[in-house]
């Protein structure tokens, strides 16, 4: 049997054909080299690698070194490996002699079946077909050959603003527990740091699963006693609760210790046997099999200059209070707080990471590439793959829409109607001009003034639009926002 080769995001049991499969772990020090992570990031991914090479034991070649090239000369026999999640890392293998490049693993839908599903349409692939797709290929939440409850989405039914009272009234997720190898991971770490790589954000209890077991314990507390309440506060922020009914999980999906379709069928049994809400099961399946796998699909379909698409020609580099998470710089009780988060957890879920960081960015005209990268390493479940669709494709409309029909740009009232944020904050959600004016709603209009040209007509920004040739001040807004420049808000 073949020894098989697992890169440090596939470290679950479906990367392997049979259960006692030989295997090869490496751990790369150039990694962490070559870019500067979030602290709690670079822990994490340390952590599971050497949970895995713990559980495996003598079944596994655990290697470290600096580079992963250096390391393989001490393998003499043929390897295999899952297909990577990096172009860069498929090169790598592709070039090795004694290594075979499996089909890639770990995603709902295979490369081959989305190709086939995304060469037979004609013009832009969006979610919402590859999802349906998706869903009849993999017989998934169906009535026959019918969506269960008459509708492929329930999105409409999952945007409820925060409840009246200030709380989701669910129990907050289970936290690992930190053994010895994560005592050791920090030890190394802050050794690492001594000799010159360099990380940023805050050190702190790991929050996020480093074994399968540990992820299969979130998900199952999730399905029970989370799913409920997911979807219809899915789009909500609460400075007091980061979590909300959120499950959590993505960075288990990403290293590769949760199977997706596990904790999709998970969901489809919470509805059918346990009376799981429809609206907040469907919401999470199309977030894991819908959303996820598109994100993936995208990544390798499309060319590979995709990544550096900048169309609305953004071209001012991400200031230093922003690379360095510096939120104690920052008034507007949003922002500060989502960069709070970043710094302290290396987390915040979809919602700030798209209207309220992305949003930010979109509007100051911050490189696309650049935020990609930031968002990749200062997030714990951050992956080029992951990264590329949703900041350059979908948060920073970087493609002029080759996922998305309208750039998600948002002033304040979008914030205050979905947040508890812009009570007591210093700035105005009403106002665009001013020292109290509120740089999202600001930002909002002078970046559609500056990007009026640009932007492709739709139906989904033609209101908007319209109020923008209404403005008499928008020249004076242009300017303001001018002069803040890449200064904190």
């Amino acid at each position: 049997m073949s020894r098989r080769w697992l890169f440090a995001d596939q470290l679950g049991p479906h990367f392997l054909d049979e259960r006692k499969q030989p295997v090869l772990l490496i751990e790369s020090k150039a990694v962490f080299r070559r870019r500067v992570h979030h602290r709690q990031k670079a822990h994490l991914i340390l952590s599971a690698l050497r949970h895995r090479a713990a559980e495996l034991g003598d079944q596994a070649i655990f290697l470290r070194g600096e580079t992963y090239g250096e390391a393989l000369q001490q393998v003499r026999e043929p390897l295999e490996v899952c297909h990577p999640t990096s172009r860069r890392a498929l090169e790598f293998v592709r070039k090795l002699d004694r290594v075979t490049v499996l089909p890639a693993r770990g995603y709902v839908t295979s490369l081959e079946d989305f190709a086939d599903w995304a060469d037979g349409r004609r013009g832009s692939l969006r979610m919402e077909a590859f999802y349906r797709f998706a869903r009849e290929h993999h017989r998934v939440l169906l009535d026959g050959h019918d969506p269960v409850g008459g509708r492929w989405s329930f999105d409409t039914e999952n945007r409820d603003p925060p409840p009246k009272d200030g709380k989701v009234d669910v129990p907050a997720p289970p936290m690992p527990k930190e053994d010895d190898i994560d005592a050791e991971v920090r030890a190394d770490l802050d050794r690492w740091a001594r000799e010159g790589i360099r990380f940023t954000g805050r050190d702190g209890p790991r929050r996020f699963p480093a074994t399968g077991r540990e992820a299969t314990s979130r998900l199952q507390h999730f399905l029970e006693h989370r799913l409920p309440a997911f979807g219809r506060y899915e789009d909500v922020m609460l400075s007091t609760d980061p979590w909300l009914a959120h499950s959590t999980l993505s960075s288990s999906f990403n290293l590769g210790l949760l199977d997706p379709m596990e904790a999709v069928r998970g969901a489809e049994h919470a509805y059918r046997r346990q009376g799981a809400p429809l609206a907040a099961v469907e919401g999470f399946v199309r977030q894991v099999m819908g959303w996820r796998d598109y994100i993936w699909h995208t990544y390798w379909y499309f060319e590979q200059g995709w990544r550096n698409s900048n169309e609305l020609d953004a071209r001012r580099s991400l200031p230093d209070w922003w690379r360095d998470l510096d939120a104690d710089a920052v008034d507007a009780h949003c922002l500060r707080d989502v960069l709070t988060g970043v710094r302290d957890r290396g987390w915040v879920h979809h919602i700030p990471r798209l209207m309220v960081l992305g949003n930010y960015a979109l509007q100051r005209g911050w490189r696309p590439s650049e935020l990609a990268e930031w968002f990749q390493t200062r997030f714990v479940d951050g992956y080029e793959w992951v990264m590329t669709g949703n900041v350059v494709g979908m948060s920073q409309y970087a493609d002029l829409g080759r996922m998305t029909t309208k750039p998600y740009v948002a002033g304040g009232a979008y914030i205050n109607r979905m947040s508890d944020y812009c009570g007591g904050c210093r700035y105005d959600p009403r106002k665009r001009l001013g020292e109290d004016a509120c740089p999202f709603t600001a930002g909002h209009w002078a970046f559609l003034a500056g990007n009026r040209s640009r932007i492709p007509r739709s139906a989904r920004m033609a209101r908007t639009m319209k109020q923008l040739a209404r403005l008499s001040d928008v020249d004076a807004v242009v300017a303001q926002e001018r002069r803040r420049g890449g200064d904190p808000p």
